[in-house]
């Protein structure tokens, strides 16, 4: 039986137009060696006449960023009928929006930092909360825009309000958590496994140690205790269900062990459209829990639906 008809949606026109470039060839080269037709959508305004004259029996979405992660593709994808991989309209336009999703997170009972939005002109004239904080976007990803204002730093940075930002007027401003840098993969409805990120030569996971070959060291189990372990898987399905997502998602934490080994596991945010390039964690992680990168790839794809 011949395999179905797969868009593979990649590029757009986000900040993250290169790394989605790179997911999508990835999985169009696997998906290809799955044995499914295969077409590769560079995503323009025109997208939804390319797609009616295409005429796929699945979108395989992996656009990042705006546009492609918030719920507009999504919608596109819903008015023309096609069947669509990852989360629907309104769960990934609330996991894009940070503000929204910790809401939802914290009100299902998922651990999260104290912030605020603000308008980024506000922070010229002086600090939000006591440093240290993090100023981040409020709808941007692969960390674009992410200030970290260290203890003890006597002005809020300057950069922020400055013309040359790009990332919008609102911004949302969180409390430094210290700590390890984790991160769970959840699959339908299954946390696969927790990964811990070294950044390495970089002060914090930024866009290079996200996307450079060797800016990051990936712990594939984390080596945590069982039970810290089994918590964020348990924060990372939970996350997942209560922002509505589906198929792949990825939810990001910290962890403060430096008093003790129970210590404090903040939730950061989801990712309902995390990274398939060469060095990204959800195939990392699927990969040790048994899943080959094809195979994941092809239950993708026949997870897809329309009304996600």
């Amino acid at each position: 039986m011949t395999k179905q008809h797969v868009a593979v949606l990649m590029g757009g026109f986000s900040s993250e137009r290169p790394v989605s470039l790179s997911s999508g060839n990835a999985c169009a080269d696997a998906l290809e060696g799955e044995g499914y037709r295969v077409s590769r959508v560079d995503v323009g305004r025109d997208v939804g006449s390319v797609l009616g004259e295409l005429r796929p029996d699945v979108a395989f979405n992996a656009l990042h960023g705006p546009f492609g992660e918030d719920g507009t593709i999504q919608g596109i994808l819903e008015y023309l009928a096609i069947p669509y991989t990852h989360s629907g309209v309104l769960a990934s336009a609330l996991a894009m929006n940070k503000d929204k999703a910790k809401r939802i997170a914290k009100a299902a009972g998922v651990p999260i930092a104290e912030s605020r939005v603000i308008d980024r002109k506000t922070i010229a004239s002086e600090h939000p909360m006591k440093p240290p904080y993090v100023v981040k976007p409020v709808n941007e990803g692969s960390s674009f825009g992410v200030v970290i204002v260290r203890e003890g730093q006597s002005h809020p940075p300057q950069v922020i309000a400055s013309d040359e930002w790009r990332y919008g007027d609102i911004v949302m401003v969180e409390r430094y958590v210290h700590g390890r840098e984790l991160t769970c993969a959840v699959m339908g409805d299954v946390a696969l496994g927790v990964c811990e990120i070294v950044p390495v030569g970089h002060n914090f996971y930024d866009y290079d140690s996200k996307y450079a070959p060797g800016g990051s060291k990936h712990e594939v189990p984390a080596k945590i205790s069982p039970n810290i372990y089994q918590k964020i898987q348990t924060l990372a399905l939970k996350a997942h269900q209560a922002i509505g997502c589906r198929g792949v998602s990825r939810s990001d934490f910290r962890y403060d062990d430096r008093h003790s080994e129970n210590g404090e596991i903040v939730w950061l945010e989801v990712n309902t459209q995390p990274g398939m390039t060469p060095t990204s964690l959800v195939p990392e992680i699927a990969a040790h829990a048994g899943h080959a990168f094809g195979e994941l790839l092809s239950w993708m794809v026949e997870d897809a639906s329309c009304l996600r």
